[in-house]
């Protein structure tokens, strides 16, 4: 089964890695909308707006509230617990991490759209 209309959440304080990122997501016709977020906070911000969010794509190293802090305050939260992150980071130290504080997937930038798409749907259709 491959889910339709999905709503990303992608978390990156880096414009251009987010271009990048929404670049690569608009191409797949199961993708309805990408809202971003530059750091933790905001995007803790945004799910507590929006229940609507399928799946979030969550870098690591960013200001305020980064994502190994976003991740347990995330998974700290009941209501919040279902929905899937992806972590997109170049620090592959940060993998084991990311994986114990909450994260489902990881992947190495730079990202490959194939690879960011495949696990996007791996995630949302199980």
């Amino acid at each position: 089964m491959v889910p339709e209309h999905l709503k990303i959440l992608a978390v990156d304080d880096d414009i251009i890695n987010l271009k990048l990122l929404k670049s690569m997501l608009r191409k797949s016709d199961a993708i309805d909308e990408i809202v971003e977020a530059s750091n933790g906070a905001d995007a803790l911000a945004i799910l507590k707006e929006r229940h609507d969010i399928d799946i979030v794509l969550l870098d690591i190293i960013m200001p305020i509230m980064g994502g190994i802090e976003m991740l347990k305050v995330l998974r700290a939260d009941e209501s919040f617990k279902a929905i899937p992150v992806i972590v997109l980071t170049t620090d592959e130290t940060k993998k084991s991490e990311a994986l114990e504080s909450g994260a489902n997937d990881f992947l190495m930038k730079p990202i490959r759209e194939k690879d960011v798409l495949h696990k996007i749907m791996r995630w949302t259709s199980l």
